[in-house]
């Protein structure tokens, strides 16, 4: 696999049982990379380990006054240098097409899983984790998958080189080959403690990460309670807390690298004094020991890859662990036996909660989190919680909570792409991505209704005047104009109507909107809920609300309590005859009883206005 040839058509399907399993699987979806780099590595190494060699015979042929010898080691050396430079120009190529490659196929992996959990995602692992593994973590593991092939080959080249000393000069091949093994293993005792020391590092940052993520996700609102210090100064304590943390993992990684100067530095004191005295002797030559010698002090430089994929391992392994718990949450599905896309009315078994096909129901919860919770299950999104024994939050087991259907169809029998297009969930808090306006309403659709139909059905002419006037680039028109991130450059309710309008345009066959008109004045959320009703006309929709100007459109509206529909009617009626609803709907309070007359005088204003309805 070259860069160029990124993207992968398919990435593949990670083994997700642990985060070592997970790194196992990726070297050896990139065998062919690795022992491509392995072999590179091998040549660069060897020819290194050669250097010694050559410079031995030039030594003997100056001490042997052999120029025919000397031009012969001259020209080893050179071709050698060559090698080495040829083996580490293609050494780095590969090893850095490895990282890239490796980190280019967790994003895939990454992307796949955020497109097939949607908002999802976020409710189930928080954001921050999931930007932890998409930043830092993906290349803490690309780290490992490139260095190990490294790894390998300096192990292959210690072994070849120890090998040749022992049969070029036993008495002081012997010795080095003997110590190598105790060089290579002598950190051995202190990795698990350094790995533990990185992994509570790891930990500390992800932490922080995750609450810098988090603040500046909500540093408006913030701002608005004048919340910047506290949350300030509980990022400083976590900064911290890191920084005390990589101090400590630090220490004994300078620990460790110390110990791997130590031992090396011994061996050779040992190994100069003993040749010395087998060279006094005339037991060997002195272009033996100076080779030797020579070879021992580049076996250094392997050495350091034992330390490196240590520390590679010891870091990656925890953002593997974390890969891990991102990549192993899945849209629980059975295989589909449908063919075409269902029609029909959207029920949902677990709450009782029926939309029927074509009408514009509205639901009403007292708890905002329950509404978003049965608003993902609505689209298929998420999956009961689960227990520690096993069994849902109802108290049923997990796999025999049924699924919502559609025109009788479970969602969990559509493959992802249907249920998608059969099914559209709003959330409450949607993302605008960068880019034009046109490139934000040009989604996947029926193509029945145009941007012009769902921007006018959002109220969203001031937000296109706006946009016209803030970017001399567009030539006035305000669809090309860019919006940044996250529509930053826009007010809350301007950017709540232009997901509206998205949303609009694809026209699902049933559309599931929570909260859609909380960020704007009452004015614009009675037009906003008519164009909804009015542009989505013999369409299933449904909108979570506590609103009456919103309420009091619906076709229908359902009370949940406790995630189970308690009563269903309209508006009217129920703000009448349902004391529960009234509660949510009028916010009242066990405080508020006093004012229950005013309350009886509103209803019977409606009254009132019924009467007047209806001579009209």
């Amino acid at each position: 696999m070259q860069i160029r040839d990124l993207p992968y058509s398919d990435p593949g399907d990670p083994d997700v049982r642990s985060g070592p399993r997970f790194l196992i699987w990726l070297g050896r979806n990139q065998i062919r990379g690795q022992l491509k780099a392995m072999s590179w590595g091998l040549l660069h190494q060897c020819s290194i380990a050669g250097l010694p060699l050559g410079v031995g015979f030039a030594v003997q042929a100056v001490v042997d006054r052999s120029g025919g010898r000397l031009a012969l080691a001259g020209g080893l050396i050179a071709v050698l240098g060559v090698l080495i430079a040829v083996g580490d120009t293609m050494l780095h190529r590969t090893a850095v097409t490895n990282w890239i490659t490796a980190a280019a196929r967790i994003q895939q992996l990454l992307a796949r899983k955020t497109a097939e959990l949607g908002s999802a995602l976020t409710r189930r692992v928080a954001a921050g984790e999931v930007v932890a593994v998409s930043t830092g973590d993906v290349e803490k593991i690309g780290w490992f998958v490139e260095a190990l092939s490294r790894f390998a080959a300096a192990a292959a080249a210690l072994v070849i080189v120890c090998v040749g000393l022992v049969l070029y000069l036993p008495s002081l091949g012997v010795l080095v080959a003997l110590a190598m093994p105790l060089l290579a293993l002598g950190v051995l005792p202190l990795l698990p403690r350094a790995t533990r020391r990185a992994d509570f590092q790891r930990e500390k940052a992800g932490k922080a990460t995750e609450l810098a993520s988090d603040t500046v996700a909500g540093l408006r609102v913030l701002r608005g309670i004048g919340g910047e210090e506290l949350f300030l100064g509980r990022y400083r304590r976590a900064s911290q807390e890191v920084r005390k943390a990589a101090v400590r993992s630090a220490r004994m990684w300078s620990l460790i690298s110390a110990i791997q100067v130590l031992l090396p530095g011994i061996l050779l004191i040992s190994l100069v004094t003993y040749g010395a005295a087998l060279a006094r002797d005339g037991k060997i030559d002195v272009g033996q020991l100076v080779t030797v010698y020579s070879a021992a002090t580049l076996l250094l430089f392997p050495l350091r890859h034992f330390e490196e994929i240590a520390m590679a391992y010891s870091f990656s392994r925890p953002s593997a662990q974390r890969a891990v718990r991102v990549l192993s949450l899945s849209r629980v599905a059975r295989p589909s036996t449908v063919d075409a896309s269902p029609t029909g009315d959207l029920y949902d078994p677990v709450s009782g909660l029926m939309a029927p096909e074509g009408l514009f129901t509205a639901v009403v919860c007292g708890d905002p989190d329950e509404a978003g919770r049965l608003a993902d299950r609505l689209g298929g999104h998420a999956q009961p919680e689960v227990t520690k024994d096993g069994a849902a939050e109802d108290g049923t087991a997990a796999h025999e909570v049924p699924s919502v259907l559609l025109g009788g169809v479970p969602l969990d029998e559509l493959d992802l792409d249907a249920a998608r297009t059969a099914v559209l969930v709003q959330d409450k808090d949607p993302v605008l991505l960068s880019g034009t306006l046109r490139d934000l309403l040009d989604v996947p659709s029926s193509g029945r209704v145009t941007a012009g139909d769902a921007l006018s059905a959002a109220q969203c002419d001031d937000v296109l005047n706006a946009l016209a006037q803030a970017s001399v680039d567009a030539d006035g028109d305000p669809m090309n104009t860019r919006i940044t991130e996250r529509g930053r450059s826009l007010s809350g309710g301007q950017r709540q109507r232009l997901a509206l309008a998205r949303s609009l345009v694809t026209d699902p066959e049933a559309l599931v909107l929570d909260e859609p008109t909380s960020a704007v004045d009452s004015h614009t959320e009675a037009r906003v809920a008519a164009g909804i009703k009015a542009l989505r006309k013999d369409r299933t929709t449904v909108a979570f609300a506590s609103s009456p100007l919103l309420l009091d459109l619906a076709d229908r509206v359902a009370l949940v309590h406790r995630g189970t529909v308690v009563a269903v009617g309209t508006h009217r009626e129920l703000l009448r005859g349902e004391p529960r609803y009234r509660a949510v709907v009028t916010r009242e309070t066990d405080d508020e009883i006093p004012d229950r007359p005013r309350k009886d005088e509103a209803i019977h204003a409606i009254d009132t206005i019924e009467e007047i309805e209806e001579r009209a």
